[in-house]
């Protein structure tokens, strides 16, 4: 529930953002303040290198880091979801043939895998959410056909094919509402992890520079030394709001995991 609430007062404030935070005050040219000034009581958390509160900052940037974390999340589960319930179904050889594309998925690291595309596809949000979508569905896939097994196995099944129920059917009346909850909850895993790889991807350069994201706002203070310069205040609160808010994502799957699994509530 803290990380439920935490996440709801972080959306809300960002969809809220243009209310109290104007254009200029995230311009380079039209920066309020003086660059790379340590906090004091006009600017709270002090200013980056072009001048610009490092408040006003990182609540922009979670307008880009959660949009980018749940579209590429949404692609991530469906390819996923699509992949597991299809090779779960079918079984033969579409099976195997869907699992060994999804070991091979698995073996290769994400993060690599993700820098490979952005490099080769055209800087900006939508290669990030690309991405990192197309590189994050394999343990979605897995759990949704483990659960699609499981479903696959009951007798009320059986009784659907024998009534003349087609695949089309069976998948989308029987199948799906039975693995959506385990969808969800790995949904909510992963928006932690496209997060990170998002403020990764833009660490490296490979998202659009223009847009202000926690990615690009530690980029920036990469770029200007500002590590090495002791200037703690431009690198820690976007660097902390990471963090916090993919503990959070974190915190509500497992929840959600342990609510819906079974198995995992009686262990506890």
């Amino acid at each position: 529930m803290v990380g439920l609430g935490f996440l709801v007062l972080t959306a809300l404030v960002a969809l809220a953002a243009p209310l109290f935070i104007s254009a200029n005050d995230l311009s380079a040219a039209f920066a309020p303040g003086l660059p790379r000034r340590a906090p004091s009581g006009h600017f709270l958390l002090g200013t980056d290198a072009y001048g610009r509160s490092m408040v006003d900052v990182t609540i922009w940037g979670a307008r880009i880091s959660l949009t980018v974390g749940v579209l590429a999340t949404l692609l991530a589960v469906g390819i996923g979801a699509l992949v597991g319930v299809v090779a779960g179904h079918f079984g033969g050889w579409t099976d195997t043939v869907l699992m060994r594309v999804t070991d091979w998925f698995l073996v290769l690291p994400v993060l690599v895998l993700a820098t490979a595309l952005a490099s080769v596809l055209t800087p900006g949000v939508g290669t990030v959410v690309v991405a990192i979508g197309v590189t994050a569905w394999p343990t979605t896939a897995r759990v949704v056909r483990a659960q699609t097994l499981s479903v696959e196995s009951r007798p009320y099944i059986e009784r659907a094919k024998a009534l003349g129920g087609g695949h089309w059917h069976v998948m989308r009346v029987h199948i799906l509402p039975n693995v959506m909850p385990l969808m969800l909850a790995q949904a909510t895993l992963t928006v932690s992890a496209a997060i990170l790889t998002e403020a990764t991807l833009a660490f490296l350069g490979l998202s659009d520079p223009t847009k202000v994201s926690w990615g690009t706002t530690l980029q920036l203070a990469r770029s200007v030394g500002a590590f090495s310069a002791g200037e703690w205040w431009i690198l820690m609160p976007p660097g902390v709001a990471i963090v916090l808010v993919a503990l959070a994502f974190t915190l509500v799957g497992r929840a959600l995991e342990q609510v819906l699994n079974p198995r995992l509530q009686e262990r506890m």
